[in-house]
């Protein structure tokens, strides 16, 4: 697991001293603590600042969940998941993979914006909490969870002087001609003006966010000017909502009254941009917002001039710059965007770009740019929820939803995510949808999820009846990537005469319908691994040449590491070690960076056989004990197959032969403690002293294998290629 997930700050923290030193204390004496208050108080800056300061005291680290873009109740325990950098290959619902992951470990977990799902998250929090004793929850929201222990913190706005720092300082920032020189935020009452900003403060009751979205107007209004303009909102407000909260109602005026400020065409676009769950990039809301009343060409213009105003921020991802609303103020543009009877259209044209984008992902997983596409995928998750979410709520759209659940198999096997995607894929194929081919590529990715989760029951269910439905229907690629699945189940359940025969089948079909991507090369890969353990090692050689030839031509990268683990093992048989290490290096690596456990695990057993034939044991015995902790987030070990266990066994019987086996039960005892980043980082830089330290974290997660794609029927309005070039349409 990563130490933290903890965004860095943007800007500078200010003011808050004595409530960040009492919700660190209260940390140290409560095991469940709830920050609560009004939207826009700040609390999520609070419990985010107090969090990173205390991360020395949790041995594991700290984790931060947001559940604000959720919907389905269902998915907390995944973002949960998430949140904590797991990956788990098999069938185990997420709360069981988040009890066993916790139990002996101290850490802190941040869970914000769960208020709309407080029941679900409630239950998950207090499972949590009586079955990991070294865990603290640090919760976010506008109301406490009622869990039994929980210490409450609630959190008033900023006092006067408080309120006149964050004021100044952002001010100051924003480049305001009267707060010029004030980057320290400190404004003393002998100031011009100071009376005046300490009168707006108080109008703003010290809420941050309001105080925030008027700093970024004081570069175009005075002080006095703002007064004015809020003494107005003020008397209209109290007019029409006299029911409301003091506060509450103060932040609607100041959201509201920034609303005024803002141009017709940044009113619309701030409207629209509340259809967005979690971070969006400038492509997407050119597709989304534009229109004839917001061509796409100014859309950035009108963007900048929401984000000058602290209405959007910006944040840097693995995919590149990304933006977001603040939850308030995207709640406000939501009501707007109502108001005006179009949330329904927007919310279409948002599933539009998104399965747009999935296609296009899907599309060029198998070209050089498979990291972008990972991370493109990562960065967009909640966005994808959201357009499933969609989907799934409309009948007519049933289609769309096995399309899009069955379209993202990379998403779910390719990053680690295959008990999220099997979710999506069973609420998909429980939907009759009428249109056979969505249903067929949703059948036979679910088949491919729970062959890779050791499920083999639910993969011969799927994958028998995509093959019937397929024959049926004449869809011979479908009954292709069908009877492929029906033939990698078999190679794992070591029925190897089964397994070449069903995947030879499948390639055969592939040639002839003119099928190549990544899917079809590991085919070949798997085909070659069944004739490997049947004894034709040179047919296996042969194959696996050849597909590395076509990755450095396609510049493919996945499968490419299962060819060179193929070659390494060839490598190994002839006593060519440092050949056989320098392959399995280049496999760790990739593997590595794609998140790709199955593979990764693979390499590092065979490379400890490499290591104790050059005559290390006492490593050897190590990294095997290192990848078994993998091996349960894996699933059974080595898939209960004595073909794929057959590198482990003969590793296990020569270390233990050479250093006895007391000696080597306390290596392999040593190598269960190493994290997998000290693991990676140990076998990419050769043997080596035990103590290691932790490598960085991949910098992307990895896509898998790529279907060929197919119009999406009944979609109005195909997404354009988000790389701006016209490219394949999806939605």
């Amino acid at each position: 697991m990563r130490r933290s997930n903890l965004p860095a700050e943007l800007n500078r923290f200010v003011g808050r001293t004595a409530e960040e030193a009492a919700l660190t204390a209260l940390l140290e004496t409560s095991r469940l603590v709830t920050v609560v208050g009004v939207g826009g108080v700040g609390k999520t800056r609070l419990a985010l600042r107090a969090a990173a300061g205390a991360q020395k005291r949790y041995g594991e680290g700290v984790g931060l969940a947001e559940l604000a873009p959720l919907r389905d109740p269902d998915l907390v325990a995944y973002a949960l998941v998430e949140a904590l950098g797991l990956t788990d290959h098999t069938p185990r619902a997420p709360r069981e993979v988040l009890l066993e992951h916790l139990a002996e470990r101290r850490m802190l977990l941040v869970v914000d914006g769960f208020e709309h799902l407080v029941e679900s998250c409630a239950a998950l929090v207090r499972e949590l909490l009586a079955r990991a004793p070294g865990l603290t929850v640090l919760a976010v929201g506008r109301r406490p969870l009622r869990v039994a222990g929980e210490a409450v913190f609630p959190l008033a706005p900023m006092d006067e002087a408080d309120s006149v720092a964050l004021l100044a300082e952002r001010a100051a920032e924003a480049g305001a001609p009267e707060f010029a020189g004030a980057g320290t935020g400190a404004l003393v009452a002998s100031e011009p003006g100071a009376a005046a900003v300490r009168e707006l403060c108080r109008r703003l009751d010290g809420i941050p966010l309001a105080l925030e979205l008027a700093a970024g107007r004081l570069p175009l209004l005075s002080v006095e000017q703002m007064l004015h303009r809020l003494d107005d909102r003020f008397r209209l407000l109290a007019d029409g909502e006299r029911g409301a909260l003091p506060r509450h109602q103060t932040l609607r005026t100041a959201i509201g009254w920034s609303h005024e400020l803002c141009t017709p065409e940044e009113r619309l676009l701030w409207a629209r941009l509340s259809v967005f769950a979690g971070p969006f990039d400038l492509e997407a809301v050119e597709y989304v917002c534009g229109g004839r009343e917001l061509p796409p060409e100014r859309v950035l213009d009108h963007l900048g001039g929401l984000l000058a105003q602290s209405l959007v921020s910006r944040e840097d991802t693995p995919a590149g710059p990304s933006y977001r609303l603040l939850d308030t103020v995207a709640a406000y543009g939501a009501e707007w965007l109502a108001a005006l009877g179009d949330t329904e259209r927007m919310r279409r044209r948002h599933r539009d770009w998104y399965m747009g984008l999935a296609t296009w992902c899907e599309l060029e997983w198998f070209s050089p740019r498979q990291a972008e596409v990972a991370a493109r995928t990562d960065v967009a998750l909640p966005n994808l929820r959201a357009a499933l979410d969609l989907c799934l709520e409309l009948p007519e759209d049933a289609h769309l939803a096995q399309h899009l659940a069955g379209t993202l198999w990379f998403a779910w096997v390719g990053c680690g995510r295959l008990s999220e995607g099997r979710h999506w894929l069973e609420r998909a194929l429980a939907l009759e949808s009428g249109h056979e081919e969505a249903r067929l590529k949703a059948l036979w990715v679910l088949g491919y999820v729970a062959v890779l989760q050791g499920d083999g029951t639910a993969a011969v269910a799927a994958l028998h009846e995509c093959g019937e439905r397929a024959r049926s229907s004449r869809n011979a690629l479908a009954e292709a990537y069908a009877t492929h699945r029906m033939g990698c189940l078999a190679l794992l359940s070591d029925d190897l005469p089964r397994a070449e025969s069903l995947i030879g089948r499948a390639l055969d079909s592939y040639r002839e319908l003119g099928e190549l991507n990544s899917n079809v090369l590991m085919g070949q890969v798997e085909m070659a691994m069944a004739r490997a353990f049947r004894g034709d090692l040179e047919g296996a050689v042969a194959i696996c040449r050849e597909v590395r030839e076509v990755c450095e031509e396609r510049g493919e990268l996945w499968t490419r590491a299962y060819a060179l683990y193929v070659l390494a093992f060839s490598a190994w048989t002839r006593e060519a070690y440092g050949e056989a290490r320098e392959l399995l290096t280049e496999c760790v690596s990739i593997n590595h960076t794609f998140r790709d456990l199955v593979g990764l695990v693979l390499a590092i057993e065979l490379l400890a056989l490499v290591t104790v034939s050059e005559g290390d044991p006492a490593e050897a015995a190590l990294l095997q004990g290192a990848v078994v902790p993998v091996w349960d987030t894996v699933g059974i070990r080595l898939f209960g197959s004595a073909a794929f266990d057959g590198p482990r066994a003969l590793c296990a019987q020569r270390a233990a032969e050479a250093l006895g086996a007391e000696a080597f039960d306390v290596a392999v005892q040593e190598g269960r403690r190493l994290p997998l980043d000290a693991v990676v980082e140990r076998a990419l830089a050769g043997r080596q002293d035990p103590a290691i330290g932790g490598a960085a974290d991949a910098t992307a997660p990895r896509p898998f294998r790529t279907a060929r794609s197919t119009a999406v029927p009944g979609t109005r309005k195909p997404a354009g290629s988000p790389t701006g070039k016209g490219g394949e349409a999806a939605g």
